[in-house]
């Protein structure tokens, strides 16, 4: 199962804004529960969020500790050409996720 779902609205025309969603499937952890044992459950949030239009950054967000659980992100991104959404995230237990969509542009 992908770590992630991408939404493009289309058609995506030369030179107009496109509407970019994507939800990341992480559960969270605030770092304020404990376990039946008693020991803390270490905080594990995304940390850092961003968006490649090929190879150019178009979004970059750094959450806070009040994100949601499976987070939803949306932006605007100018058309120019067809070619391919890149898409990163990093959390606090330092794994790094990516996922990619193509966009493709009509004249």
């Amino acid at each position: 199962m992908s770590d992630a779902r991408i939404q493009i609205v289309a058609p995506v025309r030369r030179g107009e804004d496109f509407e970019v969603k994507i939800i990341i499937r992480h559960e969270m952890e605030t770092g304020f529960r404990v376990t039946d044992e008693g020991k803390p459950v270490p905080r594990n949030v995304i940390r850092q969020v961003s968006c490649r239009y090929n190879g150019a950054e178009v979004f970059r967000a750094e959450p806070s500790s009040g994100i949601s659980a499976n987070p939803l992100f949306t932006f605007y991104v100018t058309a120019r050409e067809s070619g391919e959404l890149v898409f990163e995230w990093t959390d606090d237990s330092g794994q790094r996720k990516s996922e990619r969509a193509a966009v493709n542009v009509a004249a």
